[in-house]
């Protein structure tokens, strides 16, 4: 499930600490019951791999005709009603500025917390009823979460993490349950790192391993059940954004999006990847098909996609010294980040008008050049970007040939 969806966004700024905390308490519940199953009939659990594959590759038609089916074939069992709410989880964040499909969301997990609570009530230790009630509440958090709920999503993240732990100790060599405490481990001791508003709060909970974290991520990728590709990808992840290892990360961006080609999002990541490892022209071909698929109208690929496309596109012509085709993906770029951008500005934003206003100086235009810059000014300091205004503003950008 696109569990990774926090952010559809690679230059976004970060989000508030709030729901950095609650990201580190739930995420883990949200991931790991995902994946949960402890189905032993073969015929359902064929169906529920095979919806699982469709929903990563965004076939939501086929993936509702598998889930109906486990439905069908196990009406008592959560695990066809939580898919199927993984379905609707997916079309909201395929749209996620339109909130009308919200409440159908929040209704199929009750659903599934209410059909997990009975089943606790005859057996406290059923492991499938923690990981489904605990996937429902970390879910319903993470929209809460995204709409600015902060209350309700930090109840639901704190009622989250017993229940993960509870799982663990009932299931300590399963390696669908690994990922998530891997998660923990792992965000629990970067995020706090990165974000020092958090640390207070974290003194309430277990302490993380960065090292260790990342190790029960590469396991879960390699011997999950259903969990492997959500690990996979977290692995990709926590390599591009905070162990800088991008060779590795690139490595499995390939194989993510060559398996699933219609991923939106495997498939910028694969672009960013290409971007960071210096196979820049691999990633603009990327990033025209991106821009492609969202003109299209292709399901998955919506404003955030095509904002970050015309911005790698424009860079990359830029870096090439052709400034007139440069312009008209910058110029699109900050377009759609006036439309996207609502609390603050983005990356996006700061970095297309900083190279729109060294195209503009490269160009003569002194006077367009540096109203470029003093924009930048007051927008998000991303990379610098606040520095490398300053700087040209002081002296005119002047490309090196």
């Amino acid at each position: 499930m696109r569990i990774y969806s926090i952010s559809k966004n690679h230059l976004y700024p970060s989000s508030k600490g709030g729901f950095l905390l609650y990201g580190i308490i739930s995420l883990v519940l949200t991931i790991t019951s995902v994946h949960a199953q402890w189905v032993e009939d073969k015929l359902i659990d064929q169906h529920v791999q095979q919806g699982i594959d469709q929903i990563y590759n965004f076939e939501f038609e086929k993936a509702e005709r598998a889930f109906s089916e486990v439905i069908r074939l196990r009406p008592e069992h959560p695990v066809g009603y939580f898919f199927k709410a993984m379905i609707q989880w997916e079309r909201i964040i395929s749209n996620f500025d339109d909130e009308s499909q919200d409440e159908k969301f929040y209704g199929m997990l009750d659903t599934v917390i209410e059909m997990c609570e009975k089943r606790l009530e005859k057996n406290s230790k059923d492991v499938v009823a923690l990981f489904f009630k605990g996937g429902s509440v970390g879910f319903r958090g993470r929209l809460r979460a995204n709409r600015g709920k902060w209350l309700g999503a930090a109840n639901d993240g704190i009622s989250a993490l017993p229940l993960v732990r509870k799982a663990y100790e009932f299931e300590p060599n399963n390696y669908d349950v690994l990922l998530g405490i891997g998660i923990y481990n792992y965000y629990a001791a970067v995020i706090p790192e990165k974000y020092p508003i958090v640390k207070p709060a974290m003194i309430f909970f277990p302490s993380g391993d960065r090292i260790k974290g990342l190790e029960q991520l590469r396991l879960a990728s390699l011997y999950a059940k259903y969990a492997k590709i959500e690990a996979t990808y977290f692995l990709m992840q926590n390599y591009f954004m905070y162990e800088k290892n991008y060779t590795g990360a690139l490595e499995i961006a390939r194989t993510l999006h060559g398996k699933y080609p219609n991923n939106s999002v495997f498939q910028r990541y694969f672009g960013r990847c290409l971007v960071s490892t210096g196979y820049v022209g691999e990633a603009n071909d990327i990033f025209h098909e991106i821009i492609k698929r969202y003109s299209k109208k292709q399901l998955g690929y919506d404003l955030y996609d095509a904002r970050e496309a015309y911005y790698y596109i424009g860079r990359f012509e830029f870096m090439a010294g052709r400034f007139d085709a440069a312009l008209p993906f910058l110029y699109k770029c900050d377009e759609i980040s006036r439309k996207l951008d609502k609390d603050e500005t983005s990356g996006f934003m700061s970095m297309a008008n900083l190279l729109i206003g060294m195209i503009y100086d490269s160009q003569g235009k002194r006077p367009y050049a540096l109203q470029q810059y003093n924009k930048v000014l007051v927008m998000k300091d991303y990379e610098n970007s606040h520095r490398e205004a300053n700087k040209y503003i002081s002296q005119p950008y002047k490309r090196i040939k």
